[in-house]
């Protein structure tokens, strides 16, 4: 075993998995890290592909933390036995000696650490789960409704993109018509966007593995409440008018046994 210094062991252990311990000479080890390192990414990188949007999503969040706290061990551990070897002899002005060397790499080491550990904690919700559920399914389908006259849809959003975009879109129209009639707020023609605020998309019925959901108008009527029984006052209530889509969900098999929730039709009425 070669003699190097603990803090270059270190900071080359948190440039890639194995480093530190090549440059203490164990060849071996340290190259097995280096295929650990390798093996690792490519498990959380075909997990996240294909379970992060499934009801398993937390499988790919949980791999990735746990390689990163494998990160965390293989460092301290060629730190650990670095620290434990006889110094180097000084080749140039020695450096000032401080109080708790040891303590100080340490918390280095945490704190660059924290940057993956942030960036897959909060990076990975952006993508994940948005198929786990049919709640997230009808808020994705609600954001891609208003482009669906020029976009298409998601492959992983329906079993029938095209059947479910056209009435979608058949949708859009009638609530063109109702804008035009003064039925909609006043500034529903301005954009797409606006032709959906007078609207309600709400999960009728969530009987796994299917679910209906309706999408509908609705206006707000003040009625009279009271607080705890004694004060009295007023809320709004949204009362449906008239439904402009209806929407069947059903979970379907994904990979490894997860399901993946999935909009199977789509019905404007007449």
């Amino acid at each position: 075993m070669r003699v190097a210094s603990p803090g270059r062991v270190l900071r080359l252990s948190l440039l890639a998995w194995g480093l530190g311990d090549l440059a203490l000479g164990r060849t071996r080890r340290g190259l097995a890290w280096l295929v650990a390192e390798a093996l690792g990414l490519v498990l959380v990188a075909v997990t996240t592909l294909l379970l992060a949007d499934t009801t398993w999503y937390l499988v790919p969040f949980l791999a990735g933390m746990a390689f990163i706290a494998l990160w965390a061990v293989q460092a301290i551990t060629a730190y650990r036995r670095a620290s434990g070897l006889p110094a180097p002899p000084a080749h140039g002005p020695m450096e000032p000696p401080s109080r708790h060397p040891a303590t100080g790499r340490r918390a280095a080491a945490a704190a660059w650490l924290t940057l993956p550990l942030l960036a897959w904690g909060t990076g990975f919700w952006l993508v994940a789960a948005q198929s786990a559920t049919p709640g997230a399914v009808l808020d994705r389908f609600v954001t891609a409704w208003p482009t669906l006259h020029a976009e298409a849809l998601d492959a992983r959003l329906a079993a029938d993109p095209e059947a479910v975009r056209s009435e979608a879109r058949r949708a859009l129209t009638r609530l063109e018509s109702l804008c035009a009639a003064g039925r909609l707020s006043a500034d529903c023609a301005d954009a797409d966007s606006a032709l959906l605020r007078d609207l309600r998309v709400r999960l009728a019925s969530a009987d796994e593995p299917e679910a209906t959901a309706v999408a509908e108008v609705v206006r707000y009527v003040r009625r009279d409440s009271r607080f705890l029984g004694i004060f009295s006052g007023t809320e709004l209530v949204p009362v449906p008018v008239e439904e402009v889509l209806a929407l069947e969900l059903g979970a379907v098999e994904a990979p490894f046994g997860s399901r993946r929730w999935v909009i199977l039709n789509a019905e404007a009425p007449e």
